[in-house]
């Protein structure tokens, strides 16, 4: 068996094994000898955009949504995530950390997938701050072009590949990074289950797209998420709906619902136009499935309606394209979605334990 074969199989064991009992993707399992969540602990820039090693779950999660020059709207997805086998860091193949990237380009009529894995400590994937900001697997690349002044993660280009399509993308910052939670401690269960968590939600894009019917130029906004745990959720939280959402007067939302045996767990940040973080009182936040879409043998809720009171939203949430399901060795449902009603404008739709 080929190193590939070896991380697919160890990324599907660990990952992706029956985990009904120890929450979505087995992030509910017993962290011992990893960190946990301090809430006492002040972010820190740009350390932070840094790994964690001492903690076993991490991930840097960029979504965004474009339009083409014709109007056509799509989605472009690029995730690393990093796992980890035991807490710290080892040189060479002594390394305990695996490595796996998501990208994706969602249209209206396809969604292009792919997925590398690879292992830690040999140069294939990994994220360094020498001169900036650098994280990589293979050669998909999310690499800082910031200059003096500036945050690490204000100016970035992104690239990825994939069998039927590839992007470059050069990102701006046009506000501040965003903490969730309290100063980022960010809870996702009524046991205190807990990550530390920020984003960096006002990318302006450009760039290109390449697919089947040739390269597209495209402009648009994106999002970047950065959370570590090491047991962000409780065993009986059997996947998750998480939102990301852009109104056009500037005003955004992040929120999510953690699926369990009962109403489930709801949370989220209203973020100002100017960054301002407001942050949801758990259960403040009202989702509500409306229709599905059967899509890998599964019926996977594609049109929601999202309320929240004490901000007049009452919107209702359509994916641009149903079946934008990530077919990966942990496979979940990720797509941009539409808004309507009392607030306009575009976001992002990620669903798990599906």
């Amino acid at each position: 068996m080929n190193v590939r074969a070896c991380l697919a199989v160890l990324a599907a064991l660990l990952l992706a094994g029956p985990a009904a009992a120890q929450g979505f993707a087995d992030m509910g399992a017993p962290a011992e000898g990893f960190a946990l969540p301090d809430p006492a602990r002040v972010l820190e820039f740009p350390a932070d955009h840094g790994a964690h090693p001492e903690f076993r779950i991490e991930w840097w999660y960029l979504t965004a949504t474009l339009t083409a020059a014709d109007g056509t709207e799509m989605g472009a997805q690029w995730t690393l995530f990093r796992t980890a086998l035991a807490p710290g860091e080892g040189a060479g193949w002594s390394s305990p950390q695996l490595w796996m990237g998501h990208a994706a380009v969602t249209t209206p009529d396809a969604h292009h997938v792919a997925e590398r894995l690879a292992r830690g400590g040999v140069g294939q994937a990994g994220v360094v701050l020498e001169g900036g900001f650098r994280a990589w697997i293979d050669d998909w690349q999310m690499l800082s072009r910031s200059g003096p002044g500036e945050d690490a993660l204000d100016r970035l280009s992104l690239t990825a590949t994939g069998p039927e399509f590839a992007y470059a993308l050069e990102l701006q910052a046009e506000g501040p990074l965003v903490a969730h939670g309290t100063r980022g401690y960010s809870v996702k269960s009524e046991g205190g289950q807990a990550s530390h968590y920020y984003s960096q939600p006002f990318y302006r894009v450009s760039g290109r797209v390449d697919l089947p019917g040739g390269p597209i130029q495209v402009t648009g906004s994106a999002w970047l998420d950065r959370e570590w745990s090491s047991q962000p959720l409780a065993a009986d939280q059997s996947g998750w709906d998480w939102f990301s959402l852009s109104f056009q007067d500037g005003e955004k939302l992040m929120g999510f619902v953690l699926r369990d045996g009962g109403d489930g767990f709801t949370s989220g940040t209203w973020i100002d136009a100017d960054g301002t973080p407001h942050p949801l009182p758990a259960g403040a936040l009202r989702a509500e499935a409306l229709e599905t879409h059967a899509v890998a043998g599964r019926e996977v809720p594609v049109t929601w309606r999202l309320t929240l009171a004490e901000r007049g939203l009452n919107v209702t949430l359509r994916a641009l394209n149903p079946g934008a399901w990530m077919a990966t060795s942990v496979p979940y449902w990720e797509g941009p979605v539409r808004i309507e009603g009392s607030h306009q404008g575009r976001g992002y739709l990620e669903m798990t334990g599906y």
